[in-house]
């Protein structure tokens, strides 16, 4: 076997890493939680106690009621704006509490 053979790219050894040890799920958790503060901006993150990302479930609390009503409006197109960001389908529902 040559050394050719043997060789992957450092994304592909992280992946398999990630896979191999069950870790991909808490870097899907911390990744949505960053992407929610960066998608919806300051004034949004000002009002979101905590998100938390249950399978392909993500469940945010929010502080204002007016708010959560809001983004509820929009909850499709979040989803998306999330998962575009995040470069791959990861969130699928979205629950403002």
């Amino acid at each position: 076997m040559s050394k050719s053979d043997n060789q992957q790219s450092m994304s592909e050894a992280l992946k398999s890493f990630l896979k191999k040890n069950n870790l991909q799920k808490g870097i899907d958790q911390v990744s949505v939680a960053e992407t929610w503060n960066e998608v919806m901006g300051p004034g949004v993150a000002n009002y979101t106690r905590s998100v938390r990302l249950q399978g392909d479930t993500l469940y945010v609390y929010l502080t204002s009621s007016v708010l959560r009503e809001e983004l509820s409006l929009g909850n499709s197109k979040i989803i998306s704006l999330l998962n575009e960001q995040l470069g791959r389908e990861i969130v699928r529902t979205l629950v403002l509490q």
